[in-house]
């Protein structure tokens, strides 16, 4: 699957214990979304067309209405760096 360096990026804030906070409109279409990496930073560069990629390719989900975060087919399709070893 080919992943650009955009989704990569998002990918590893989430496999680090980020997540996508989503508004929604008046209906169920979400209007605005913010990936926040696990210590409250907020990733620059991430918007509706890079967050409806990872959702059109289920790298992402959400249940119960809660934040999203990665999936497993996430998990297995990012790749592993060095200086993203969260520590």
């Amino acid at each position: 699957m080919n992943i650009s360096r955009h989704e990569q990026r998002a990918l590893h804030v989430l496999a680090l214990g980020g997540c996508i906070l989503h508004e929604r409109g008046d209906g169920r279409l979400i209007t605005s979304v913010t990936c926040v990496t696990r210590e409250g930073m907020i990733l620059a560069g991430f918007d509706l067309g890079l967050f409806n990629r990872l959702r059109r390719k289920r790298l992402i989900e959400s249940r119960a209405g809660s934040p999203y975060r990665l999936s497993k087919r996430g998990r297995v399709s990012v790749r592993a760096q060095l200086d993203n070893q969260g520590a």
